[in-house]
């Protein structure tokens, strides 16, 4: 049985890892304990997304850990960048963000995991594992979040409706900026703040793009701007 269990671990497939994460302590605390893990390799990380994209197309690894709150180009848009670049990547985000439009925005730009940052590192390192074969993992207290990328039966017809029509075209100048922010997870207010308008006008432009898209809410309006590539990121 010994042997039996020796020669399997042997045969395991190492995992090479990439960690893009802005705070140095997380990253050094994350090398480390990640690094005690057999089959486990931290071959580079980063303190940015441009540095980490570079990192990702010349090592080209099995499994990022990707922040979401990354100066400049933040985790999520960096996510959906990651395909382009080395196509056998997983990424999984590992962040403190547990709001809605952060979780449902993630997994729409290709990610296949969503961990929180107070996961156990032997859970973490079995969730690396496990989505570096091909499996998708979030965390049970974010879940219910997920669910929300999957549309109920009475929303089916709007959602054909989206589906059927050229959003992008439909869309003012102004109406995508918005989107691209909603995207980005941001608030009314925080999208007047950064538009310089009143958050009145900034909710306004959000209904307007919910119904050119056709959707129920801006949670699903991120998700179709994402997988529709209404949005560049």
């Amino acid at each position: 049985m010994v042997q039996q269990a020796l020669s399997k671990n042997a045969a395991e497939k190492e995992v090479r890892v990439i960690i893009v994460e802005d705070y140095k302590l997380t990253r050094v605390g994350l090398r480390y304990a990640l690094n005690e893990i057999e089959n486990i390799n931290v071959v580079a990380e980063a303190q940015n997304a441009e540095v980490g994209l570079e990192l990702i197309k010349k090592e080209q690894p099995d499994v990022v850990l990707m922040d979401l709150g990354l100066p400049g180009i933040n985790g999520l848009e960096a996510t959906a960048r990651v395909k382009g670049i080395s196509p056998n990547t997983k990424v999984i985000i590992l962040t403190s963000h547990d709001r809605e439009e952060e979780v449902v925005a993630s997994l729409g730009s290709g990610a296949s995991g969503y961990c929180l940052k107070d996961i156990d590192p032997n859970t973490l390192s079995n969730v690396i594992k496990n989505v570096a074969k091909g499996a998708c993992w979030i965390d049970s207290n974010v879940a219910h979040l997920a669910l929300k990328l999957f549309p109920k039966p009475e929303n089916m017809e709007i959602m054909n409706c989206a589906n059927n029509g050229d959003s992008k075209a439909k869309l003012t100048e102004r109406e995508s900026e918005v989107l691209k922010l909603l995207v980005q997870g941001k608030s009314n207010t925080q999208i007047a703040q950064e538009l310089i308008v009143s958050v009145h006008t900034a909710k306004a432009h959000v209904c307007s793009i919910l119904q050119k898209l056709c959707v129920d809410d801006r949670v699903q309006a991120a998700v179709k701007a994402i997988k529709e590539g209404i949005v560049s990121v």
